[in-house]
C-alpha cells in the first residue's frame, strides 16, 4: 500500500517554489496512484510552535501527481482563512502531506479515536441547511480537545453557530477515516534537493 512520503512533500515544495521562480516543476519522485489527499502548510518562526498557513485537500480520490500539484498551490495561496503565502515565507515553512484511507461509517458521534481517526461530519441544521466539514486525524490531539469538543468545533467549522444539544449531536452522520502523513521543513527540503540534484533550490522571484 502507498504511504505518504518525503518525495511527496518535496514535490509540494517544488511546486510552490516554481510558482514564484517561474521554473519548471521537476518530475516527482513517487509513483502515480489515486487517493484522497490534503496538503498542509505551517510557518515556524524562532523555534516556536508551527502556525497554520493553509490546509486544503479533497475527500475524493485524486491522481497523486496532479492532486499534490494542485493542492500545494491551492492550500498555499487560496485558503480563505489566511492571506496567500509569500515567497519570502518559504524558508520558514513546513509541509505535511496526508493520504486518507479506511473510510468507515461511525455508529455515533463518539465512535472514533483521538489521534487515530479523522472525521467527516454531515448534518442538517434546524433551518434545514445541509452542512459538512472535516478534521484530519491529527487535529484533535494537537488541539488537546475531547471528543465532544472536537465534534462541536467541527460543527462551527461547518458554519452553524446556533445552540448545540445532545439530541442534535445524536443525529450527526460521521464518517471516520485514517491517514498516512509525512512532514518536511524547508531546511530538510533544501538539504534533500542539494543531495539529490547537486545544488540547493534558488528562491529568485520572477519579475
Amino acid at each position: 500500500m502507498v504511504g505518504a512520503s518525503k518525495e511527496m512533500a518535496v514535490y509540494c515544495f517544488d511546486t510552490l517554489v516554481a510558482h514564484y521562480t517561474g521554473d519548471v516543476v521537476p518530475d516527482p519522485g513517487f509513483e502515480e496512484g489515486q487517493f484522497p489527499l490534503f496538503v498542509t502548510w505551517k510557518k515556524v518562526l524562532n523555534g516556536g510552535e508551527p502556525r497554520l498557513r493553509g490546509c486544503i485537500g479533497t475527500l475524493e480520490a485524486r491522481c497523486l501527481i496532479t492532486g499534490f500539484k494542485d493542492y500545494a498551490l491551492t492550500s498555499a495561496l487560496r485558503d480563505r482563512r489566511f492571506p496567500p503565502i509569500q515567497a519570502r515565507e518559504i524558508p520558514y515553512l513546513e509541509c505535511t502531506v496526508s493520504l486518507l484511507t479506511d473510510y468507515e461509517s461511525a455508529t455515533s458521534y463518539l465512535d472514533w479515536e483521538i489521534g487515530k481517526h479523522g472525521m467527516i461530519l454531515e448534518f442538517t441544521d434546524p433551518e434545514s441547511v445541509r452542512r459538512s466539514a472535516t478534521y484530519l486525524p491529527e487535529i484533535a490531539a494537537q488541539e488537546g480537545w475531547t471528543k465532544i469538543e472536537t465534534v462541536d468545533s467541527l460543527v462551527r467549522k461547518a458554519g452553524y453557530m446556533g445552540p448545540l444539544t445532545e439530541s442534535m449531536r445524536c443525529k450527526f452522520r460521521i464518517t471516520r477515516y485514517q491517514s498516512s502523513l509525512c512532514t518536511m521543513h524547508y531546511s530538510e527540503y533544501a538539504a534533500y534537493v542539494k543531495h539529490i540534484r547537486g545544488s540547493a533550490p534558488l528562491l529568485t522571484v520572477k519579475c
